[in-house]
């Protein structure tokens, strides 16, 4: 099978997956409903946080107020496409390791962790999401800023890059379910990280600073691409770094996954 028809067969195999979360959010249209209301009231207290700081200073760092909310509009984009594609079925991979559930994944004819990292989709994230790119534009009106589309499409590209740094880690942090057994614990705690994404890489010194910088790269997943839309003269040499981040977590989550596969030995053995 050449590399065009294994594409077509993915980019089937992706739809009905699709169309079953689909199905399965109209069935509980008020859990749906709940979960976007929680969200946007958590969004609209992060804000509500960043307005309050801003009555006592007027800058954090080099980051104005119009630019921290913009940042964290950024942040929590990210964070929704994110939880979109990819938190709930992480979450389950321990799950499904405890339980023996992961012995259908394997019988099946594709690729395992493509299914396992795609198998739900939630579809509040999308509508989360939306919230999120309407307070950076709103920002940025306060700040008679108007990116050029060719700002825009690097955004974009460089907030995929963040999603990537997200999923990656997080993907191999479920993986310690083969030894184990649960994880959830691991995983969320990593997800408690995505409060270090949303505030500016100034507020941070030091060792603590380069941590999150160099080694578990919160501090780049949503900075940079503000930065670079904001045309931050440390964007520069920023954008490198977390597209260099972006391919060594991806890299590294992949030998843990294909490591750990072969500690599995069923629920029934």
């Amino acid at each position: 099978m050449n590399l065009s028809e294994q594409f077509k067969r993915y980019r089937t195999i992706y739809f009905a997956l699709w169309r079953n979360s689909v199905v399965r959010e109209l069935t509980f249209k008020s859990n749906f409903i709940m979960w976007i209301v929680v969200e946007v009231l958590w969004f609209a207290l992060q804000l509500s946080f960043i307005g309050v700081i801003y009555l006592h200073t007027d800058h954090i760092g080099d980051w104005t107020k119009w630019q921290v909310i913009m940042l964290v509009g950024a942040s929590h984009f990210i964070q929704q496409i994110f939880q979109a594609f990819f938190l709930v079925n992480c979450i389950q991979v321990s799950e499904m390791v405890r339980t023996g559930k992961l012995d259908f994944i394997l019988l099946l004819p594709a690729n395992t962790r493509f299914l396992l990292s795609l198998r739900q989709v939630d579809m509040g994230g999308f509508v989360n999401a939306t919230s999120a790119l309407a307070v950076m534009a709103y920002a940025a009106k306060q700040m008679h800023f108007v990116p050029g589309w060719g700002q825009i499409c690097e955004f974009f590209f460089l907030c995929l890059a963040g999603i990537i740094i997200h999923y990656s880690l997080m993907f191999a942090l479920a993986s310690v379910a083969f030894w184990t057994v649960r994880a959830q614990g691991i995983v969320w705690g990593y997800y408690n990280l995505f409060n270090i994404a949303r505030l500016p890489d100034s507020a941070f010194q030091g060792a603590f600073k380069q941590f999150f910088r160099f080694v578990v790269p919160m501090l780049l997943i949503a900075n940079v691409p503000v930065k670079m839309l904001l045309n931050k003269p440390s964007a520069l040499w920023e954008i490198p770094l977390l597209l260099e981040a972006a391919v060594g977590c991806f890299v590294f989550s992949e030998i843990v996954w294909r490591f750990s596969i072969r500690r599995y030995t069923s629920a029934s053995s």
